[in-house]
């Protein structure tokens, strides 16, 4: 396996995120993704996308194709119908693990539906995280997972949300096709006397949700900033704040499996 050697750690401003911005979404990409493109941030180990989203009610992705993708959607705020051409088909809301595996090919929408149960509207928007990882080969049987996690998170340890590396298999809340990456959340109380340990592994993609932390070695980090880490982890992060942190483990980069 074909790594970096160098030591480095990579501070990405929530301000310096390119955007996407139309009547009803409101995205912020951290990597190259769509008409944004810069050759030089491209990806970060295993992670291609690492898009911020917010919603308006009653708007939404309509249906559109992915293939050998896999696909990790974190939501932080309100909720996100998901709807596929397997005929899966549910509501994604905060502490519910969402994993879809593209493969051959999968169409898929995803809404922030205007309409309660009960008939009522409601004019909340949803807000969340996707993130695409590379998975080992090409050609894979499209898929489709969800689990709820919420009572696991708070608990404030960082938890194994989703998982290929063998090492997590026996507390992966879902599992996907990459047998190098790894993505865990945590959910800090701002108790200074609560630190969370980042993994040492050879890529790391450390991402505020929300909130307000402090990394060892980096300094604050507000919501939207982000790290990348190469050959280096083990840092001790403390949030200032309530927060929540999605982390990405690998130990691979692209081109390089």
């Amino acid at each position: 396996m074909s790594t970096l050697t160098t030591p480095h750690i990579d501070v990405h401003r929530a301000g310096d995120r390119m955007k996407t911005r139309v009547s009803w979404l409101d995205s912020k990409h951290s990597f190259s993704f769509g008409e944004h493109y810069d050759p030089d941030n491209t990806h970060h180990g295993l992670l291609l996308v690492n898009n911020d989203d917010v919603v308006s009610p009653g708007q939404g992705f309509d249906t559109h194709p992915h293939r050998d993708m896999e696909i990790v959607t974190w939501v932080l705020g309100g909720s996100l119908v998901h709807q596929d051409s397997l005929g899966h088909s549910g509501i994604i809301y905060p502490g519910l693990a969402q994993r879809m595996s593209a493969g051959t090919g999968i169409l898929h929408s995803e809404k922030n539906d205007a309409w309660r149960i009960d008939g009522a509207r409601h004019d909340e928007p949803v807000h969340f995280v996707q993130m695409w990882v590379v998975p080992d080969e090409p050609g894979l049987t499209p898929g489709y997972q969800q689990l709820e996690i919420d009572d696991e998170l708070a608990a404030g340890g960082l938890v194994t949300v989703a998982a290929g590396l063998p090492r997590y298999r026996d507390r992966t809340a879902i599992a996907i096709n990459s047998s190098h990456a790894a993505f865990h959340v945590a959910r800090m109380s701002g108790d200074p006397e609560h630190v969370i340990d980042l993994p040492d592994a050879p890529y790391l993609h450390v991402f505020v949700a929300s909130g307000e932390v402090e990394m060892e070695g980096v300094g604050t980090l507000d919501e939207g900033d982000a790290v990348r880490l190469t050959r280096t982890g083990g840092q001790r992060v403390i949030a200032r704040r309530p927060s929540e942190i999605l982390v990405w483990e690998m130990h691979a980069r692209l081109g390089a499996q």
